[in-house]
């Protein structure tokens, strides 16, 4: 399923409890540029969309339903796209579909003789290493080798790294034997 922060979750589950599906008026806490930001996101994602109206009304913050002008003048709004009311599970037009999940991520897998392949080596035996034994072995610092844990393998790879306090070697880090 589509990942999406709670004040996306919030923007766009407002949006589609309206009759009009327009995104505005945006929760009270947010304006400026994280309004900017957030409603940036959802454009790029096609979560929701601009639609240019024939009005020739300002936007205002006070009636907070207009986005932005064109060059002409005329108001922009925001409306809750299908795609948005999917990632929030809701079919289009109200129904109350489910959304349909994304298929499971790719794995990837680490390109054997690397670095890192000698880390999961080390991780994947049954005594597991420690920080400083993977930092012998692969000459990078102790800070890399913690974020090498927490983005290449459990986020990239999705590997789950377990710890454990190991009397006379200290915190002792394993991966699952594959």
């Amino acid at each position: 399923m589509t990942k999406l922060t709670d004040t996306q979750i919030q923007i766009l589950t407002a949006a589609a409890e309206r009759d009009d599906r327009n995104l505005l008026p945006l929760p009270g806490s947010l304006r400026g540029g994280a309004a900017a930001k957030v409603v940036g996101a959802l454009l790029s994602r096609g979560l929701i969309a601009e639609t240019v109206t024939d009005d020739l009304a300002k936007a205002d913050p006070a009636m907070n339903r207009i986005w932005r002008n064109d060059e002409d003048g005329r108001a922009i709004l925001l409306h809750v796209s299908d795609a948005g009311l999917a990632a929030i599970g809701r079919g289009p037009e109200g129904s109350n579909e489910a959304a349909e999940t994304d298929p499971a991520p790719k794995v990837r897998a680490p390109r054997a003789g690397t670095k890192q392949a000698r880390m999961i080596e080390m991780l994947r035996a049954e005594a597991g290493a420690t920080i400083g034994e993977i930092v012998t072995a692969t000459g990078w610092q102790p800070h890399t080798v913690r974020g090498a844990f927490a983005g290449a393998l459990k986020k990239k790879l999705g590997l789950e790294v377990t710890s454990e306090k190991v009397e006379g070697r200290g915190r002792v880090y394993r991966l699952p034997p594959a």
